[in-house]
């Protein structure tokens, strides 16, 4: 596995930044858990619970600079923890969270601005990001529109409250196609751009003026062709870097979940602890859809 950032990388790190479990016990000066406590993991250990994590910040969190998640019994930091959901399962509470909390921050937290009805919110694919965002938005009672590749995918979207899917591969010019699904043609409230360099032309083509375009990673890879930054400015949006968030917003996000039952989406299929590099690879081959869950075996 890669650093997020460069640096020391710690010998036989235990990998994992998600995951949910049970507290077995606590040090004397723990005031936030007790023994039998159902939490969720959050990455950035050594934050303020409003302190924004950076990129430095998460390369020395879970799974980076500090042993992660992945195995059956660890220690954590009272900071790197929160309370559970109690309507989900561990395997989806543990999608919580990094990719869900990415997909909370920018919708939720966007310069004081919360997704809500009337709202329109623009997806790309189905990893575990635009799957999170998908749900947070409809559940917050936004209309949502998502990209695809696939008509199988397309079906799932639509299962899951996609108003409207289009196919990026046929539909090249898939931005202005999103923009003309909203009213007046006005465009997009939100973006959430998973592509990074290959979409971002497209994603601020589909927002309207002052809407926001979330930036929350580069599965678009970064061999391809850069876009005019710039052109946020002729095009009057907002782009906005997400880099998780913060324990604070995990906590709220636990809150919005319990409250609307939402339940999640995790991929097909799931594996244990001693298919790890299966559960990689599959990852690696873009076969999943949303979250791939590890289970304690």
């Amino acid at each position: 596995m890669k650093p997020i950032a460069k640096g020391p990388v710690k010998n036989n790190l235990i990998p994992g930044s998600d995951g949910a479990g049970v507290v077995v016990d606590v040090g004397s000066a723990v005031t936030s858990f007790k023994a039998g406590d159902k939490v969720v993991t959050h990455i950035a250990l050594n934050n303020a619970d409003d302190d924004m994590p950076s990129v430095e910040d998460l390369a020395t969190g879970l799974g980076e600079r500090t042993d992660g998640t992945l195995r059956r019994l660890g220690v954590f930091r009272q900071s790197a923890l929160v309370h559970m959901p109690t309507n989900l399962s561990f395997a989806q509470a543990a999608t919580l969270t990094c990719t869900g909390l990415t997909a909370w921050n920018a919708l939720m937290c966007s310069l004081g601005r919360a997704v809500g009805p009337g709202d329109y919110v623009l997806v790309q694919g189905t990893g575990a990001v635009s799957v999170a965002a998908l749900e947070i938005a409809v559940a917050a009672g936004a209309t949502v529109i998502a990209t695809t590749s696939t008509d199988a995918k397309a079906t799932r979207l639509r299962t899951l409250g996609a108003k409207h899917v289009i196919n990026y591969r046929s539909t090249t010019n898939w931005g202005q196609v999103a923009r003309s699904f909203t009213p007046k043609g006005r465009g997009v409230d939100f973006v959430v751009d998973t592509g990074g360099y290959a979409t971002l032309d497209e994603s601020m083509s589909a927002t309207k003026v002052n809407g926001v375009v979330c930036v929350t990673g580069a599965s678009g890879g970064f061999g391809v062709e850069k876009p005019d930054v710039f052109q946020v400015l002729f095009r009057a949006v907002v782009l906005r870097g997400i880099c998780v968030g913060t324990r604070g917003m995990l906590q709220d996000m636990v809150r919005f979940v319990e409250r609307h039952d939402l339940k999640p989406a995790i991929d097909d299929v799931t594996f244990g602890l001693k298919e790890v590099k299966e559960a990689f690879k599959r990852l690696e081959d873009k076969k999943h859809f949303a979250k791939i869950i590890i289970m304690m075996d």
